[in-house]
């Protein structure tokens, strides 16, 4: 019977977090779909200052944003079908929730399952919460500046190639880009991830250079399933900063073991 009450218990508790976690998500897209951003400056400080503008809102100022920096010219974004700019500024306000939220995310992720660590494994958990933050918008900007136009281009250059006016429809680049931020934003937690799990005491530092090899077979069928094309090229733009971001949580993890070998 006390099973039954620790199970109802834990379940309680995990429908707390995950309400915790969708409304404050919620709220953060519900402010994006809904206020739009205006620049002043101050002293010569660019401030920014919100104000209701459902159709010309945050998500929207997003979407131009994007279509400015990554569309490859001569190439037309368009809606073909009622609705689609609508949902796609969703989907964006809803990244924008998950990115925004991501500190109380974290904070409800490590809450729920700190009965089940280990005091060592709890002080991992907390220590890593806000570089893990870090590296997610890192992963993003780093996606969004340096792999996302070249990827767009170079896909694009085929239609101009064989003289097709090419056409994109809002919601599959939103999608698309969106995919890529994701991506890069989860897959730069790499590091933390080979830390956390090494300062909990699961492995050493030896497994991850004994293991490398894998872990670059398994990094490159990553790249090469999440990436658009079967050229094989553009999946060296996922798996190529994830080798790199592997290697360096190798050697973090053993500067991090000899410092303590050492002291």
């Amino acid at each position: 019977m006390s099973e039954l009450n620790e199970i109802r218990y834990h379940l309680e508790e995990l429908r707390k977090s995950v309400l915790r976690i969708v409304l404050v998500i919620g709220i953060i897209t519900v402010f994006v779909l809904t206020f739009h951003v205006t620049p002043f400056e101050i002293g010569g400080v660019t401030l920014y200052y919100p104000y209701p503008e459902p159709l010309d809102n945050v998500a929207a100022q997003i979407t131009n944003h994007m279509s400015d920096n990554l569309v490859p010219e001569d190439v037309q974004l368009i809606q073909t079908a009622p609705g689609q700019a609508f949902f796609a500024q969703v989907y964006i306000a809803a990244l924008v929730g998950i990115v925004a939220g991501m500190p109380i995310i974290i904070k409800e992720l490590v809450g729920f399952i700190k009965p089940a660590l280990k005091e060592k494994e709890i002080h991992v958990s907390r220590s890593i919460s806000i570089p893990a933050l870090g590296l997610f918008i890192v992963g993003c900007v780093f996606s969004y500046n340096f792999v996302i136009p070249y990827i767009l281009e170079f896909l694009y250059r085929y239609g101009e190639s064989s003289g097709l006016v090419t056409f994109l429809n809002v919601m599959d680049f939103v999608t698309f880009v969106l995919q890529f931020l994701l991506a890069f934003g989860l897959s730069f937690q790499l590091p933390l991830v080979m830390y956390a799990i090494s300062m909990s005491g699961m492995v050493d530092s030896d497994f991850w250079r004994k293991n490398i090899r894998y872990a670059i077979v398994a990094i490159v069928i990553f790249g090469a399933v999440i990436t658009p094309d079967g050229t094989g090229v553009t999946m060296w733009f996922v798996s190529g900063p994830m080798i790199a971001l592997y290697i360096a949580g190798m050697f973090l993890i053993e500067r991090k073991e000899r410092k303590k070998l050492n002291t």
